[in-house]
């Protein structure tokens, strides 16, 4: 995967940092202040590097993308395009009442003075955004799942590559440091051989299943419904599917194109991989029947084969909107020598090697022979394995943990406007995102259809005529 140089020089810095060790375990922690480091790819922004920025969908990630590209210097907001009126206004009270407001998106793309958009709006609208976008020369910030449909996928990197403008997926946690020093600790052997990566987001709450507050104004007056739908079989208006539009297949992807995403994003950065090549998901609407037709439970199981960059292994990932658990996520790396589990603003590792020795006795058919062959095998095994060689190894855990304040969106963002400044490659280019995506959008082909779904990550493409 392609890193920006700005991203190499931050991360050398870090690296050179003191290790401090604390009571049994080892814990990674880096003295140096977020600040001091954050700005590694900043620098004087002078008249010529100003970037205008438009944003095209201005709901809850709208405004997150937005406030985290403006922490970035030299990035000014120019102009806001949503389909509801009400989030028009709030934008205006937001981020000033000089920003051009509009209900079409085109109006934004055909500014000469804006350089980069923000796609933020409902999935089925990302493709076809970014590749308007990129014809008429935007830089582009997609958020996750870059694509609707797998089909859609090739036309979009198309259209990047014919560009050649920036273009970045918006799954922010990718640039974090936890996630880059995870990848720094398997490839050095932390966890011995990968053999296993078991991983969830787990919520409980309505609004964590997507129910969001509604305005109070809602209705085919304040939101541009016709618009909303272009390109699909008509329909009546309905507030649900504007609102709450994760909730509807029409509109969004589930669980699995919007968490899924997030989980293969990390595991294909950590492992250096292209993504899996068999994919099978099963799930349920389990408690919030509010008309929704995706599912609120989820989960689905991956094979990853071996390539130059990693072993084969597994991938198992689970969605529970209604967990006892409460907010809870994190991966586990599970590897031959112990397991490295990524969670928060860092990582564990767990480290435990077998020993060299097989074992004898025990839960083993030692104790169904007959005495005098027991004493035998028993003196034998001691012979050929010393005390040394008959014991597991443990180590002290090795903890890591992210400077205080540090941003992982705002670092996307950096690298991200690195690219529009400079040229330089973006962290998750359309290549990466489509190969992350593609396999949780067949997730749910796999359980919409009953059926594995055959991928071919080198490729981009489905794979059909396998059992």
């Amino acid at each position: 995967m392609k890193r920006s140089s700005s991203r190499r020089h931050f991360i050398q810095q870090m690296s050179g940092t003191a290790l401090a060790l604390a009571t049994a375990n080892s814990v990674l922690a880096y003295a140096d202040s977020w600040q001091n480091q954050v700005d590694g790819y900043s620098r004087k922004i002078g008249p010529n590097d100003k970037i205008r920025l438009g944003t095209i969908g201005i709901g809850i990630q709208g405004h997150n993308d937005t406030d985290a590209a403006l922490k970035i210097p030299g990035v000014e907001l120019i102009a806001v395009a949503d389909l509801y009126t009400g989030r028009l206004a709030g934008a205006k009270e937001k981020y000033g009442s000089n920003i051009q407001t509009t209900q079409n998106y085109q109006e934004i793309l055909s500014r000469k003075d804006i350089d980069a958009v923000i796609i933020a709006t409902a999935d089925l609208w990302h493709a076809r955004i970014a590749i308007d976008a990129l014809k008429a020369g935007k830089a582009v910030y997609c958020e996750k799942p870059m694509v609707h449909k797998i089909s859609e996928g090739l036309d979009v990197i198309d259209a990047w590559k014919k560009s050649k403008k920036t273009m970045e997926i918006g799954s922010q946690r990718v640039s974090s440091l936890a996630v880059e020093k995870a990848r720094q600790a398997i490839k050095s052997g932390a966890i011995g051989q990968l053999s296993m990566v078991v991983a969830n987001f787990d919520r409980q709450s309505a609004l964590g299943a997507w129910e969001y507050t509604m305005p109070n104004d809602a209705s085919p007056t304040t939101v541009d419904w016709k618009r909303y739908i272009a390109g699909m079989k008509d329909e009546p208006y309905d507030p649900k599917k504007f609102f709450w539009w994760r909730n509807y297949r029409a509109f969004g992807t589930g669980v699995a194109g919007d968490l899924f995403v997030h989980l293969i994003s990390g595991i294909n950065v950590i492992t250096d991989s292209k993504g899996p090549e068999k994919i099978y998901a099963s799930g349920q609407t389990c408690y919030w029947k509010d008309g929704r037709d995706v599912p609120d439970v989820m989960a689905g199981v991956m094979q990853y084969p071996k390539t130059a960059e990693h072993p084969e292994f597994q991938v198992m990932l689970r969605v529970d909107f209604i967990s006892g658990n409460n907010e809870s996520g994190g991966t586990q790396f599970i590897g031959s020598e112990g397991v490295l589990t990524l969670e928060g603003n860092g990582y564990t590792i767990r480290h435990h090697k077998m020993s060299k020795a097989p074992g004898i006795g025990g839960w083993d058919a030692l104790a169904t022979y007959p005495k005098k062959m027991q004493e035998e095998l028993l003196k034998a095994y001691n012979e050929k394995w010393s005390a040394a060689d008959q014991k597991d190894i443990s180590e002290p855990d090795t903890i890591f943990r992210e400077p205080e304040g540090s941003d992982e969106h705002v670092m996307h963002f950096g690298h991200f406007f690195d690219g529009v400044r400079n040229g330089t490659p973006v962290v998750e280019d359309p290549e990466f995102g489509f190969r992350a995506c593609a396999p949780c959008l067949a997730a749910n082909d796999s359980y919409f259809e009953n059926k594995i779904i055959h991928w071919d990550p080198v490729n981009m493409k489905l794979v059909s005529g396998l059992l």
